[in-house]
Parts: C-alpha cells; structure tokens; sequence
C-alpha cells in the first residue's frame, strides 16, 4: 500500500505544482531540499515525511487533505461521526485566539442560535 500512496502522493503535487506554474527548483528551495528529491516524490520513489507534507501544503497552498483526496484507501471520516472523537484542543485554542473580536462574536453568536434551534427543535 505505501508504495501506491507514494506514487499517488507524487502525482497530486505534480499536478499541483504544474497548475501553479512551479519548477521543481522552485518547490525544492521553498521545502529546503533538492530538485532532485521532488523528482522523486513525484515519481513516488521516495515517500515524504510528514514534516515535508506540511511544508508542501503550505507552500502549494492546499489543505494537507488534498494529497489523500481519491487516494482508493483513504477514508474521509463523516463529520458527524467525529463528535465523540477527541478534538484537538490545542488547534481550537490557537485559531480561535487569532480571530479578530467580531468573528469571535459571530461564533458566538452561531453557537447560541445552533444551541436555541436544538432547544426547540
């Protein structure tokens, strides 16, 4: 299975880097690696880390989810099922912490109204 991953992995930042006008050289010096080790992401010859997914993402400007989209293992869990999962708190915290005041208020205020509207159904 990894060595399918690795191939599919590599052909979604190629395209990703071909659809933003990127070279190799260009991605490779904003990961800090070589031309060379894109190739063979690309290729699928090597896998990346999770450290270098994060900085691809980032800097192809995609959600690291986008690497695993029709991936024929990859399962996107339902939302719904994910409620009595833990939720990473840490993650919460932080972006919620870098909102300005009004969208802080604006959650707020679409957490009252979600918690009035299961009130009274």
């Amino acid at each position: 299975m990894e060595e399918n991953f690795n191939v599919h992995l590599g052909k979604k930042l190629r395209m990703r880097r071909l659809s933003l006008g990127f070279t190799q050289t260009k991605v490779a010096q904003a990961i800090n690696v070589t031309f060379q080790q894109i190739q063979k992401y690309e290729k699928g010859t090597n896998g990346v880390s999770s450290n270098r997914l994060m900085q691809l993402s980032q800097f192809l400007k995609v959600p690291i989810i986008y690497f695993f989209e029709d991936y024929k293992d990859f399962k996107n869990p339902n939302p719904a099922e994910l409620i009595n999962e833990d939720l990473n708190y840490s993650f919460l915290s932080r972006t919620f912490s870098s909102l300005s005041k009004t969208q802080k208020e604006k959650i707020f205020q679409i957490l009252s109204n979600t918690a009035r509207f299961e009130k009274h159904g």
